[in-house]
């Protein structure tokens, strides 16, 4: 008895310092996906055949897509990690869901690292893209088995959706401050060293892992059910609506991302330093429209789907709006607002996933968040590429349109999630197992856990001599409950 209070004691600061290793992965990734900005100049000079240095510190986020060889080549780049995570995306969420979090997440790091050192030592195109493709590899695995790891520690409300807005806001700041911190480094030090000391950050949390969870070393994932197959997930209906979602509300920021640059040079004579900074002031708002989900769904859990559907509205008359703008001031409001709408529904969307699992598959989270995974790889393996033809073929304004309209229109069909919160657990092979009592002290201390939630942890040592004999009568009767297969309002 005194091993488990201690155990679920320790557990409780693991769970936490796990999820600061998952962040700073979220962190590092984002970071390596837009820190490269700023060394793009040099590589287009020299396939030119001329020289460039680092004249800008803040420079735009993707280089304007005109039409040319180069820039086809520069989009196939930045599209080239979102397209092999899009790939391997199915791959990674069936092998988490087979041998757990920890050792996916841990050689998501080890790839990452190699991408990193391949972008430093990278001189020329072919290298670059190597290295971009090694990011997508990664991504794949510590993305979604962090996400997941994330989901799996931290089970109740409104924990889960607390811990994954932590891990949303690590994204958002990751992607927002790498241009600055590359150009910074670039110019005053050169172009290996911020992949470098990205690189340090990225062997040290993966040793930091290492030493919370060493994997295989407990054999928790013996006692663990298998997962539910990806295609079944994909085809359920819930499932697939939060997918569309998530892929719907990220499409007007990764299609903005690469044509925006060219649109305020055009329109408003928006100068470099206008054009770098036109993406910072939308990380505040972004961090807000997290801590305010978060905040409401603590207090009203039943309007998740609400949440949600609100932010894409939000999302669509933003981006309905951005072509009216004049002036950089003006811009920068409907840009703000499309991130604090994207920031609503992922972190509403991203713990019904999890439920969604929990009361109609298995509660094995790699699968799921892989389909969350491609939801975004979709938005942002087509945005480098077909954007700018969009904007070439039809105007910058009829692309937002389309896109603010996407939003509005699929708003509604979030109303499809509103019973969810009504739905009552299935009797999942996880029950199965469980039932049968604790066969290990990981199942003792998720079963602990799960009863426990909402009171006060006892004390070790005032645990009654009958304590485990009541604990396995309230598991045969929370079984009994939970046989009926789901209940739908």
């Amino acid at each position: 008895r005194r091993q488990l209070g201690t155990a679920m004691g320790e557990a409780r600061r693991q769970r936490r310092l796990l999820l600061g290793v998952v962040c700073v992965a979220l962190l590092l990734d984002n970071m390596l996906y837009m820190v490269i900005v700023p060394i793009i100049p040099d590589y287009i000079a020299a396939m030119r055949g001329g020289t460039a240095g680092p004249s800008a510190l803040l420079p735009a986020r993707y280089p304007p897509a005109s039409g040319s060889n180069e820039d086809v080549q520069i989009g196939v780049l930045f599209a080239s990690k979102a397209m092999l995570q899009l790939l391997v995306n199915p791959l990674s969420g069936t092998l988490i869901d087979r041998v757990g979090y920890e050792a996916p997440l841990l050689a998501g790091l080890g790839v990452l690292f190699l991408s990193t050192t391949t972008f430093a030592f990278a001189e020329n195109y072919a290298t670059l893209f190597a290295a971009r493709s090694l990011q997508g590899l990664g991504s794949a695995f510590a993305d979604t088995a962090g996400i997941a790891l994330i989901a799996d520690r931290y089970a109740e409300e409104p924990a889960r959706s607390r811990a994954l807005g932590t891990a949303l806001a690590c994204i958002s700041f990751g992607s927002l401050a790498a241009p600055p911190f590359g150009g910074v480094l670039y110019e005053f030090a050169g172009k290996r060293v911020p992949f470098l000391v990205l690189a340090c950050v990225c062997l040290l949390d993966g040793l930091l892992l290492l030493l919370l969870a060493p994997p295989g070393g407990t054999g928790a994932r013996a006692n663990m059910p298998v997962g539910t197959p990806i295609h079944r997930l994909m085809i359920d209906p819930y499932i697939a609506v939060v997918a569309g979602a998530l892929a719907t509300c990220n499409i007007p920021l990764a299609f903005l991302e690469p044509t925006i640059a060219n649109w305020m040079k055009e329109s408003m004579g928006a100068s470099e330093w206008e054009v770098g900074l036109t993406w910072l002031p939308a990380f505040f708002p972004h961090v807000l429209g997290v801590y305010v989900t978060v905040q409401l769904a603590a207090a009203y859990p039943h309007l998740q789907w609400f949440y949600g559907a609100l932010g894409m509205a939000i999302i669509g008359a933003s981006s309905c709006l951005v072509p009216a703008c004049r002036n950089f001031g003006q811009v920068i409001i409907p840009l703000c607002g499309i991130c604090f709408g994207i920031a609503l529904v992922d972190t509403a969307l991203l713990p019904t996933l999890a439920f969604l699992v929990d009361v109609r598959h298995v509660s094995v989270y790699g699968s799921v968040y892989a389909i969350a995974d491609i939801s975004y790889c979709v938005a942002y393996a087509l945005g480098p590429i077909v954007a700018g033809q969009i904007v070439h073929t039809m105007g910058f304004a009829q692309l937002n349109l389309g896109m603010g309209l996407a939003n509005v229109l699929y708003a509604p069909v979030l109303l499809f999630l509103k019973n969810v919160c009504q739905m009552k657990p299935s009797h999942s092979e996880r029950n199965i197992l469980l039932e049968e009592g604790p066969k290990g002290l990981y199942d003792t201390i998720k079963m602990e856990e799960r009863r426990g939630v909402g009171k006060s942890l006892q004390p070790a040592g005032e645990i009654d001599e009958n304590g485990m004999g009541s604990y396995h009568r309230d598991l045969k009767g929370a079984s009994e409950e939970e046989s009926s297969d789901y209940e739908y309002s």
